[in-house]
């Protein structure tokens, strides 16, 4: 097992890793909008989606992985009414590569985010 850890993405806000490697799959945490320096994105869901994905491609590089090689998303939304502009966003990101995927509406996200997404991918 190994910890995944970089300066690229937000540290951790609790008692947990950024992400673990195990037998050749990553893990990642959930990622929320803060950026690398821990600021919290301005904006709706399209922005904070993008600074999501900021942040996995970060621990994904960091882990020997990519968007490319994950197999697996789960993506919580804080309104189940920003799926739609959520999916523009996504879909910038798997356009060809399409992992499969759940998405659920919570009642609370830290920080009061409007979006968290962790993913499984395979390392290199």
């Amino acid at each position: 097992m190994r910890v995944v850890s970089t300066k690229d993405a937000p540290a951790a806000i609790g008692p947990y890793s950024q992400g673990i490697v195990v037998n050749n799959l990553f893990y990642s945490s959930g990622q929320i909008p803060l950026t690398a320096e821990g600021v919290l994105v301005e904006g709706g869901i399209q922005e904070q989606t993008h600074q999501v994905f900021a942040n996995l491609k970060a621990v994904l590089q960091e882990a020997g992985a990519s968007l490319n090689t994950v197999v697996k998303v789960t993506a919580f939304l804080k309104d189940m009414e920003d799926f739609a502009a959520f999916n523009e966003v996504y879909a910038e990101y798997f356009s060809e590569h399409k992992p499969a995927r759940s998405c659920v509406e919570v009642a609370r996200l830290p920080k009061d985010v409007a979006v968290e997404i962790e993913v499984i991918a395979l390392v290199k």
